[in-house]
């Protein structure tokens, strides 16, 4: 493999250096740097950062490879700046064995775009009543350390605290979709104003600061690990904090589109505006950008949700939940965290690359951008600022909430172990 030189480039956002890459790592980092033969990339006024983690993924394949396979689900990653996702068990078949979960790590190997970590299932076919082959998924060629029923909560708390006991053996961690499904039932939007006005089923906060609230209080006594997904409320934030003054072994996610957008999307009836959990308030979405900046959240995740078209070119109440988010979820943290001066660019390496690859375990991902490191790394032009085109997404699905929107950066190289995913912004 030949020699790289990223010649001036800010590497997370400091001054401007050179970085050069030799085969799989990182040869040096300094100004001035010259290599005979170096292929030189001239990355001068842009952001240089480690290669950015998933840590919630839903790439479909088996089973649903209308919305997205692992092929076109790690070129729409390679193209957002990702050198690892997590990819979520609820297939078809269920990722709750360790066949399935070998399945879609090989296939992860076979695209070359980007790392697949499986996540397993909590449950047997997500159905939350008996606990899934965890120490056998762990044990596999995948490697599982993270699990979860994401798409469906964990609502029993014998099975939640056996899960936490089991996976404490191995030092894995739980991911909880923290949703009573009681409080939600028929629910299409978040609970409130809104709602009502709109005359749509409501889904309130308390559906899931209340599992969350179980949950941690499970960990505390198991003395385990746990990690919340997709958190949107600003009573869920309370919650964690509290939790984590406490020394519980609690870690949480945000999405970029709970960072972005609120309630009042709803009014439009366009229903690529209906996820899961739902668009909440401008206080939560304050709470929410306020918490990833102190650090009671930990890390964003996109929980890139693909949907054929069909799925979503429906009345809102027939749609399905979800929205595609790897091809815009840095440009989308620029808008909401860097440009309102939350976050600086070290610190977005911190939440969207170090702290998921550490929460699941991705090793040679998260590392800093150093000498004898993975050549895992992102190149980012922020200057950038354009209309966001689904036609030019790399994911089978087309289903952005951002469609026509004017966001900000571009990501335009993307290095997997010092191999080119991703070249002045075309995938290789």
């Amino acid at each position: 493999m030949s020699k790289i030189l990223i010649r001036g480039a800010k590497v997370l956002g400091g001054e401007p250096q050179d970085v050069l890459i030799d085969g799989e790592l990182i040869e040096a980092v300094g100004t001035g740097l010259a290599a005979e033969g170096a292929e030189v990339v001239e990355a001068e006024g842009r952001v240089l950062l480690p290669g950015l983690v998933d840590l919630h993924t839903h790439l479909r394949e088996p089973g649903r490879e209308d919305s997205e396979t692992v092929l076109t689900g790690t070129r729409a990653a390679a193209s957002g700046g990702f050198t690892a996702v997590f990819a979520m068990a609820n297939t078809f078949p269920v990722a709750d064995t360790a066949g399935v979960v070998e399945q879609v790590w090989r296939l992860g190997k076979e695209s070359g775009y980007c790392d697949v970590r499986p996540i397993g299932a909590v449950t047997v076919g997500l159905e939350g009543k008996k606990l899934a082959e965890l120490g056998a998924m762990h044990d596999s060629a995948a490697e599982v350390n993270v699990f979860s029923d994401d798409g469906r909560c964990v609502d029993d708390a014998v099975i939640m605290r056996r899960a936490l006991e089991y996976v404490k053996a191995f030092g894995g961690v739980i991911a909880q979709h923290a949703q009573e499904p009681r409080l939600t039932e028929g629910a299409q939007m978040n609970e409130g104003v809104v709602s009502a006005e709109l005359g749509l089923g409501g889904w309130p906060a308390v559906a899931e600061e209340s599992i969350i609230a179980r949950d941690v209080l499970l960990a505390e006594h198991v003395g385990s690990r746990l990690h919340i997904c997709h958190l949107s409320t600003a009573g869920s934030v309370e919650i964690i904090r509290w939790a984590k003054s406490r020394g519980i072994d609690v870690t949480a996610e945000v999405c970029p589109h709970h960072l972005l957008l609120t309630e009042e999307m709803v009014r439009t009836y366009n229903p690529a505006y209906k996820v899961n959990p739902p668009l909440r308030t401008e206080r939560d979405v304050r709470a929410l950008r306020e918490a990833l900046a102190d650090g009671t959240i930990d890390i964003v995740a996109t929980d890139h949700a693909p949907h054929p078209h069909e799925d979503k070119d429906c009345e809102w109440a027939a749609a399905a939940m979800g929205m595609v988010g790897l091809e815009t979820a840095l440009s989308v943290v620029q808008e909401t965290m860097v440009e309102t001066g939350l976050l600086d660019w070290a610190q977005v390496a911190d939440r969207m690359s170090f702290t998921p690859a550490r929460i699941g375990k991705a090793t040679g991902h998260g590392r800093p951008v150093a000498a004898g490191e993975p050549a895992n790394l992102t190149l980012v032009d922020t200057a950038y600022r354009g209309q966001v085109d689904p036609a030019r997404f790399a994911s089978r699905s087309r289903n952005t909430p951002y469609e026509g929107r004017e966001l900000p950066g571009r990501v335009t190289h993307t290095w997997l172990r010092g191999k080119a995913t991703l070249m002045d912004g075309k995938l290789t």
